[in-house]
């Protein structure tokens, strides 16, 4: 949300001044609807975090469960926003022909206002990456290649008016016509999601920001450090990278009721229990003050750019969510 950098803040930062965003995670799959409810009422909840104040508004992307398709969803979201970054997070483009998604996605930004941002992921070892890949007739292996080569010819069509072609180890391109070209000069900037050693190096040389969910802000912060080193030793500018990060809250003033609730979250979304969640990713529960706490925490870590996923299985819930959390974000200022 926009911060005054001359005000004080709840506790000393590492990085002065600490100017942070936050964002939030649209609830677009239908578990979080509850039943009856209209998923345009996405709009309305979208058009109320902006006038709430929050920086951005993100869509996941999956095929494994019922949701709104998420660049449909930033296509709908343009024409009505007016300030808030729209961002996906993360998308997955192997499941896209890729020269169709550098088009759908240069044409978001151009109907934005050049407001995109595009975190990707290459998906996730079981139930969560290998069959998603089945269903797009492509290999697991060699994802993370595949997923760069991508990255790679969206940037070449972004930044090219003429012809083009492309020739990488996976993707390969002749005579491709000119591509519809973004608001944003050169393209909107490509996040990478995951915090694996590789992954690391990987934003560092080649991404423009990072976007994991480490539960502990001092693997964050570590993280962030081999990040900033790896895009150095390539000769990039390492603080231009956006250190960003993706945390589900949920706030309820009785703890007991809170960790209830978000594992309720936790085995509707993931069909796993909220502690073994926990231990994956970043989560943060209870009243209002300890979740502020939580997110200082990898705000000092050196977290730039909060996406903040709602806890709520429900629309109503997650509206309940958007005021509590738009409310505590002001403790951080």
């Amino acid at each position: 949300m926009q911060n005054d950098t001359s005000a004080p803040t709840s506790a000393p930062l590492t990085e002065p001044p600490a100017r942070f965003e936050v964002g939030v995670l649209l609830p677009t799959g239908a578990a979080q609807w509850g039943d009856g409810t209209d998923p345009r009422a996405l709009i309305p909840f979208a058009l109320r975090a902006e006038e709430l104040g929050f920086d951005s508004l993100f869509v996941n992307d999956s095929l494994l469960t019922p949701r709104i398709e998420p660049l449909t969803m930033l296509a709908a979201l343009a024409a009505v926003t007016h300030r808030a970054t729209l961002g996906t997070g993360a998308l997955l483009p192997f499941l896209r022909r890729p020269v169709q998604a550098a088009q759908t996605l240069a044409s978001v930004d151009l109907l934005s206002g050049g407001r995109l941002a595009v975190a990707v992921g290459a998906g996730f070892p079981g139930r969560f990456g290998q069959p998603l890949y089945e269903l797009s007739e492509l290999p697991w292996e060699r994802r993370f290649k595949r997923l760069d080569e991508t990255v790679d010819l969206w940037r070449r069509l972004w930044s090219t008016t003429g012809p083009t072609s492309f020739h990488g180890e996976l993707l390969h391109f002749d005579d491709i016509p000119p591509s519809t070209q973004p608001f944003t000069p050169g393209g909107p900037p490509v996040w990478l999601g995951g915090a694996t050693p590789a992954a690391l190096a990987r934003t560092g040389r080649r991404y423009d920001g990072w976007l994991p969910y480490p539960p502990d802000p001092a693997d964050y912060r570590t993280g962030l450090a081999v990040v900033r080193e790896a895009a150095t030793t390539a000769g990039r500018d390492a603080a231009g990278l956006t250190p960003a990060l993706f945390v589900s809250v949920l706030v309820d003033e009785v703890p007991a009721a809170a960790r209830r609730s978000m594992d309720a979250y936790a085995q509707a979304t993931y069909g796993m229990p909220l502690a073994q969640l926990e231990t994956i990713q970043a989560v943060l529960t209870g009243p209002a003050d300890e979740v502020a706490a939580g997110l200082s925490r990898y705000v000092q870590a050196g977290a730039r750019h909060l996406v903040i996923r709602l806890g709520g299985l429900t629309l109503k819930t997650q509206q309940e969510q958007l005021e509590r959390i738009a409310e505590l974000v002001t403790r951080l200022q």
